[in-house]
């Protein structure tokens, strides 16, 4: 993409605005805690002190809007203590020469490394900078600092006590992901009746689980009906795939194949009434048109047989606990454990979230990271735009490195989209309310009220759009800073040229040094491909050793191939978006290699989610050969991810090998033999016997079309990372990534 299309699509991408809007009630909430903190604190303190309470107030409740899991007011408290140590700091610098561009330095590349611990924490940290800059202004006694400092923790508390006192929504964000999770798997039944390799989004999995990841109190607190439904979500999703697959399932054509898509149907009506539930918290409606928990699990030989019949008993039984969970809330139903042991997953509590946070931090002290290269890069931006308003002589210099500290982003499309939207929106919300500032001559209380207004409509267009939340935002800081003295006219002209002089250098420097994606997808893309080998790996080793347990291996691995997958994705969406043509980070590897390599390891995943829809109970046969054939690919796939990034050729001789070991095991041993190899006395069988060596038949078939679809995934793999380009080598990346990208 060029730079002039590249600038272009991220400008709209920032001005861009939708029709979404906050909970109104939530904002509301976010306004009444700031006016609780403001008007007290102006009556009693004074402007200065009012300031930095409302700031306090503001970013603390901006951080309970973001994106998380966790309590709303333990968010609000936590922000609040990162504000009111960043004002207390800068106070104490402030009246040291020379010493707050140092200060910001600091903090500013360790709000940078914040992003190591997620999204929400590099926001709140980048908004403890901004405070810091709007607050601090002039020298001050140490107490006085710790007074501002208290003050601008004692926002964090008020929005903390707001949401306490008036719980809005409570686990809303919890029911919401669970439900999608069962909304896209009655989607993806859908699509299987058409297309039985369709692949499914993984996305809503990987946000279930976060959301199921809770703190003590909440495990003490939460609806019954959100305790293991996620977990139960976790094993449809095999079952289905594993159901309508010609090569493990049920055939192509024929009276089967429409058994299949009958249970398809009746299954995706069943989910969409559990996705329905969960959202609203209502008892469970299966609709007419589904007789539901009774066709998935039908005994009727004559329709389906084999792996297809297991499947389709396997997911009715599933579908029953579902169902069963939600009506009767049956806490012995829900509560058995899928991934991990005890249970529900622990999410540790902020209290002992600091060295959690300081090991993720650690892992990022390197120079290739980009959290590292973000740091950098946001520590020297906000130092420069600082120093360079100083220089100028401008009163109310914060402005350029506030709008430099938040505009900056780890990635190109995020840094250009958020500083065109913070332009824009600076320059409107300056220009409008100090107008009304001149123009009416308002007293501290109608700026004030005036002030808690804009922050309220700032909190209702946060899903709206950054430029439209940004113009609430700038009002808001502009009517505050109303309360100090000073011409308004002459402040509005500076703060709009130190915006734009804030956003230009923050704009620039990444250009100088930007921190490209397209050049991380080569490791993401290893990393993947070992991840997808362990997973497949432990699926087809527990066939060899059904009664070890297992269950918490299969599902780690799954949940590390899923992580690995995201990242990678997430890589190749920013790499669109970035200008320039820039390497891979594979030696003698393209962007179409990284393509079709992405759908090979697709292609495998897929067929360790087939091969766990059918995993063997444990009174099951061993079936020989499958562990020794689980440690070559494993340890074929980590070569393999190691060759990659060293640019040596990447090649599953060992593996195919081993296939040929496990194919010639298969064939001489008979379905059924018992485990120690003594011959069976008699011979008549009963009706159990003859089940059994069915039940062994349909797992040595699985198995057995599994690693040959594993053998075909790791050809596609070599055949695409030699190359073959061309307009043919393009169209059939294209139908690859479509047909098994989901992995």
């Amino acid at each position: 993409m060029s730079w002039f299309a590249a600038l272009r699509d991220t400008a709209r991408t920032g001005l861009t605005l939708d029709r979404a809007l906050s909970d109104p009630k939530r904002a509301l909430r976010g306004a009444v805690a700031v006016a609780l903190v403001l008007f007290p604190t102006l009556a009693l303190g004074g402007p200065a002190l009012a300031t930095s309470a409302a700031m306090g107030a503001f970013i603390a409740g901006t951080a309970t809007f973001q994106r998380s899991f966790r309590p709303r007011a333990s968010l609000a408290v936590a922000a609040g203590i990162g504000l009111g140590t960043s004002t207390f700091l800068g106070y104490l610098a402030a009246g040291v020469y020379g010493l707050f561009p140092v200060l910001l330095a600091v903090w500013a590349f360790g709000a940078g490394l914040a992003w190591a611990i997620g999204p929400t924490a590099g926001v709140v940290a980048a908004n403890t900078v901004s405070v810091m800059l709007v607050v601090v202004q002039l020298p001050v006694s140490a107490a006085a600092a710790l007074g501002h400092g208290l003050v601008a923790a004692l926002g964090g508390v008020s929005q903390a006590l707001v949401i306490t006192l008036l719980p809005i929504g409570s686990w809303s964000a919890q029911r919401a992901a669970l439900a999608d999770t069962y909304a896209e798997l009655a989607d993806y039944a859908r699509r299987l009746r058409q297309d039985p390799t369709a692949h499914i989004d993984p996305a809503p999995f990987m946000t279930a689980r976060h959301a199921s990841a809770v703190t003590p109190w909440q495990d003490r607190h939460r609806p019954p009906e959100l305790r293991g439904l996620r977990g139960l979500a976790e094993r449809i999703r095999p079952t289905l795939a594993a159901l309508a697959d010609p090569k493990v399932g049920a055939p192509e054509e024929g009276p089967e194949r429409d058994r299949a898509r009958e249970v398809l149907a009746a299954s995706a009506e069943v989910m969409d009434a559990l996705a329905r539930a969960v959202r609203t918290g209502d008892p469970l409606r299966l609709p007419r048109s589904a007789p539901a928990l009774t066709v998935p699990g039908t005994d009727d030989a004559t329709l389906l047989r084999g792996a297809a019949r297991r499947s389709a008993r396997r997911l009715g039984g599933l579908l029953r606990k579902a169902a069963d969970a939600l009506d009767r809330g049956d806490e012995d139903t829900i509560s058995t454990p899928v991934v991990g042991a005890g249970g529900a997953l622990r999410k540790p509590p902020l209290s002992r979230m600091l060295p959690v946070a300081l090991r993720a931090v650690r892992r990022q002290l390197r120079p290739r990271s980009a959290v590292f290269q973000h740091a950098v890069r946001l520590a020297g931006v906000v130092t420069v735009a600082y120093l360079l308003a100083r220089l100028a002589g401008f009163e109310h210099g914060y402005w350029a490195p506030l709008t430099a500290a938040m505009v900056m982003r780890p990635d190109f499309a995020q840094t250009y989209s958020r500083g065109v939207a913070r332009l824009a929106g600076t320059v409107v919300g300056v220009s409008v309310s100090t107008l009304v500032v001149q123009l009416a001559h308002p007293g501290q209380w109608v700026l004030a009220a005036l002030a808690v207004a804009c922050i309220g409509g700032a909190y209702l267009t946060l899903r709206t759009g950054y430029a439209l939340m940004t113009v609430g935002i700038s009002s808001y800081v502009v009517f505050l800073l109303g309360l100090q003295e000073g011409d308004p006219l002459v402040t509005a002209f500076e703060r709009v040229g130190l915006t734009l002089l804030g956003g230009s250098v923050a704009l620039l420097v990444y250009a100088l040094f930007p921190t490209w994606q397209t050049a991380r997808l080569g490791e993401r893309l290893a990393e993947w491909l070992a991840a997808a080998g362990r997973y497949a790996g432990a699926v087809i080793a527990c066939y060899e050793t059904p009664a070890q347990p297992r269950e918490r291996v299969v599902r780690t691995a799954l949940l590390d191939s899923r992580e690995a997958r995201s990242e990678l994705l997430q890589a190749i969406q920013r790499a669109d978006a970035e200008p320039g043509r820039h390497e891979t980070g594979l030696a003698g590897v393209s962007r179409r290699q990284i393509d079709r390599a992405r759908a090979a390891v697709g292609h495998l995943g897929r067929v360790a989610v087939l091969l766990e829809a059918h995993l063997p109970g444990a009174d099951a046969e061993p079936v020989p050969g499958a562990a020794e054939y689980a440690e070559e690919l494993r340890l074929a796939t980590a070569l393999a991810a190691g060759a990659l990034l060293t640019g040596r050729p990447v090649e599953f001789g060992a593996v195919r090998e081993a296939q040929a070991r496990l194919e010639e095991g298969l064939a001489g041993a008979p379905a059924g033999a018992p485990r120690d190899g003594a011959q069976r006395e008699g011979v008549q069988r009963d009706g159990a016997q003859r089940n059994g060596a069915q039940r062994e038949g349909v797992q040595r078939d699985v198995v057995r079309a599994g690693t040959r679809l594993v053998g075909q995934a790791l050809r596609d793999l070599e055949r695409a990372l030699r190359g073959s380009g061309g307009k043919e080598g393009r169209e059939e990346a294209k139908a690859q990534v479509g047909e098994w990208g989901d992995g």
